[in-house]
């Protein structure tokens, strides 16, 4: 398989997990000493990552969780952020720019920050009051930081049985879901690796990762037009777009926003001939109760993702690492 070391995936998959302890420590710490409401906050990517976890959290607690993109708030702010305001943020680099000053300007204005900064010597792993180094696995951290918050606010009473099975079996059924989807992988990069436009489809904590694969994917990294629409926006305006030659895909998974884009799974076949679902439920998690799978679906479908972006990058003979702007120059 390309691009696919199977060791390496599962000790990132069992390495994350293992920041559960650190993670409680500062989360329990945060607690005891109270705080106001908590912001999700990146750009980009990142802020993919925040919609993902605010919808996660959104459905299951009262605590006030919000996401903020970055660079908004530098220019627009947001007078919810301020003391007592628990900021959570991702940055591979340290340096985002937006992220670095969305970051000063809520602490300046009394808020907390705790950084997922992969690395640990950059300004922004220097700035934030808790800071926790570790590569990759961004919505996993991001989950366990959620996940925690709701636990101790009494809304996340199977915390424990949970977060067993993800240690005893989330790196290995990840990688399984890898295996399964390579196939698929190579057959859709052949027949999609050219397309002028695609369009991506999904909801709930399917939608921050649509969003992201569409703009960060596939346009930062594969150089190829996309669109992203929430399954719950597609009856309205984008239908009238699709025909039976337009790319879609759909990305369905099993939380409570499955039915959104069931909606747009019955219709699609009425009028497109060139579409593609992925579905969360067509792969096994051993280990994994039922009941959890909605929260876990984010990860398998991106599981099958990195089959797709595999190929693509050998079919189209572009290294993903290669930027024609982004960073390249001053802008």
């Amino acid at each position: 398989m390309l691009k696919f070391d199977e060791q390496k995936q599962i000790d990132s998959v069992n390495g994350a997990l293992a920041l559960r302890e650190e993670i409680e420590s500062i989360v329990d710490s945060i607690w005891e000493k109270g705080f106001k409401n908590i912001c999700w906050m990146g750009i980009g990517g990142t802020y993919a990552s925040c919609l993902q976890a605010e919808v996660h959290m959104r459905e299951r607690t009262s605590l006030d969780v919000f996401a903020e993109n970055s660079a908004e708030y530098i220019v627009t702010g947001n007078r919810k952020i301020g003391k007592g305001t628990i900021v959570i943020l991702s940055s591979v680099t340290g340096s985002t720019i937006e992220v670095v000053e969305s970051i000063k300007k809520a602490q300046e204005a009394g808020a907390l920050a705790l950084g997922f900064i992969d690395k640990p010597d950059t300004e922004l792993a220097k700035m934030v009051d808790f800071e926790i180094a570790y590569p990759a696995n961004e919505q996993l951290k991001f989950f366990m930081v959620a996940d925690r918050f709701m636990y101790l606010n009494g809304d996340f009473p199977e915390y424990d049985q949970y977060y067993k099975e993800l240690d005893e079996h989330l790196a290995v059924d990840l990688v399984e879901v890898e295996k399964a989807a390579d196939a698929f992988g190579e057959a859709y990069a052949k027949k999609h690796c050219e397309d002028s436009l695609h369009y991506f489809v999904g909801a709930g904590n399917q939608y921050g990762s649509t969003y992201s694969y569409a703009m960060c994917y596939w346009e930062e990294q594969h150089w190829i037009r996309t669109k992203s629409i929430h399954s719950a926006e597609f009856f309205h305006g984008t239908l009238e777009v699709i025909d039976k030659n337009t790319a879609v895909t759909l990305f369905m998974g099993e939380d409570s926003q499955r039915p959104l884009s069931e909606r747009v799974a019955r219709f699609l076949p009425k009028v497109c001939a060139n579409y593609t679902i992925i579905d969360s439920k067509d792969y096994a998690l051993p280990g994994i109760s039922e009941e959890f799978r909605g929260n876990l679906s984010h990860l398998v479908t991106h599981a099958v993702t990195q089959r797709i972006d595999a190929h693509i990058e050998k079919i189209n003979c572009h290294p993903v690492d290669i930027r024609r702007y982004y960073r390249q120059f001053d802008y």
